[in-house]
């Protein structure tokens, strides 16, 4: 079999700390999104199996059939949305917008439209209304001075150092700080963090208008626009010319599989890619899809443990996961605002996009990001596409027609 003969240490551990970095990182945005909604430990179980599984099935399939180490994930865009939506959408709508978005997305990947989508999306817009729904967790950071202060500040600073030291793992390092810091400042008990196995939940779907505009339409931009296209852009500069048709359409049949049991939309994942299609992965480009395979089986096992993950989590208080959360994302939170701040064709409209997603407003039963989206191509269209008067292109019309 060639995936034993292509093994190797480097591979693995490589797939191993993308894991690492998803649950240290991403993970506290779901928990955040999870603790809005005020669900229950047995369903915040369910919502981890399921968005795990889902990462570590179409992870492992598609890096065996394409021999590429394609890396999938969650989300997180789409997790941090959830936070502005709940308590005010229910489970089941949240579980109706999933399929919908997955349903749409399925049809980008199998008619290979990935590309003609995406191009026709301002990018400073997508950006923008990324960046702006990213904005609130970035700012509830400082916001839990008020309540811990001594939690906030140690887990800044240590942010701060492992970004300097060594920051391909300083979100591992720094959840490992913050527990300790949470247990020794905030008297965080963890004796009742023990094995546990998962336990999955069905969620029945309910399909409402609302949640198709504030939450479905939404996920489907920022999958397609945070997570696929730089997905995509990692797997082409690292020498993958691997089209976008077979993992667009495997993610989201994968995505409609888990929906029902909370797993918010499977994507390519952008930056624990990175650390899975680098040399340190393997010397040799065509090897290293062996780490997509063992990132795949260590979200597997992450997902059978699910409940011993989320004992662990609910054990901590919950401005640590609020902490934790916000310096995860600096580094989207960054990339974002540079992205749009760099389209100077249509900058204005990107922060009229980005002010209103990141103000968090709800009207008409409809959230920020879809107002973001709204306001901002209306802006675009105003402000920066080319206006011309009708009868000037009636003219223009005849003029052609009589050449």
């Amino acid at each position: 079999m060639q995936l034993h003969k292509d093994w190797s240490i480097p591979a693995v551990a490589a797939g191993f700390v993308a894991v690492l970095i998803s649950y240290s990182g991403p993970l506290a945005i779901f928990f955040q999104a999870a603790q809005s909604a005020e669900i229950s430990t047995a369903m915040m179980t369910s919502w981890v199996w399921a968005i795990s599984i889902g990462a570590g099935v179409s992870g492992i399939l598609l890096s065996l059939w394409l021999k590429v180490p394609v890396v999938t994930a969650w989300s997180a865009p789409g997790t941090a949305l959830l936070v502005t939506l709940f308590p005010g959408l229910s489970l089941g709508e949240a579980v109706g917008a999933y399929l919908t978005a997955a349903a749409i997305i399925l049809v980008v990947g199998v008619t290979g439209s990935f590309d003609r989508i995406v191009q026709a999306i301002p990018p400073g817009i997508a950006s923008a209304m990324m960046a702006g729904i990213l904005f609130q967790f970035g700012v509830g950071v400082f916001l839990s001075l008020e309540s811990v202060p001594a939690l906030a500040i140690g887990m800044v600073i240590a942010y701060l150092a492992f970004k300097r030291l060594n920051p391909r793992y300083s979100l591992i390092l720094l959840l490992i700080v913050g527990v300790v810091l949470a247990v020794v400042l905030e008297g965080a008990n963890l004796r009742g963090v023990s094995i546990r196995l998962a336990q999955p939940h069905f969620i029945a779907p309910e399909w409402t208008w609302n949640a198709t505009l504030s939450l479905a339409i939404p996920l489907v931009l920022v999958s397609l626009t945070g997570q696929f296209l730089p997905g995509m852009a990692i797997l082409r500069t690292s020498g993958y010319n691997t089209p976008a048709k077979p993992i667009v359409t495997l993610t989201s049949l994968t995505s409609l599989a888990t929906a029902f049991f909370g797993g918010i939309t499977t994507v390519v994942a952008a930056i624990t890619a990175a650390i899975c299609t680098s040399k340190e992965a393997h010397e040799d480009p065509d090897k290293r899809y062996v780490a997509g395979v063992a990132n795949g089986v260590f979200y597997l096992v992450g997902g059978t443990f699910a409940g011993t993950i989320v004992l662990l989590f609910t054990s901590l208080p919950g401005e640590f996961v609020a902490i934790l959360a916000g310096l995860a994302l600096i580094g989207a939170i960054t990339s974002n605002v540079s992205a749009f701040a760099a389209q100077k064709d249509h900058l204005e409209a990107s922060v009229i996009t980005f002010i209103a997603t990141a103000s968090g407003i709800s009207f008409l039963g409809l959230g920020s990001a879809f107002w973001g989206v709204v306001v901002g191509a209306l802006a675009y269209q105003l402000l920066h596409r080319p206006f011309t008067r009708p009868w000037r292109r009636a003219a223009r019309a005849g003029s052609e027609k009589q050449q």
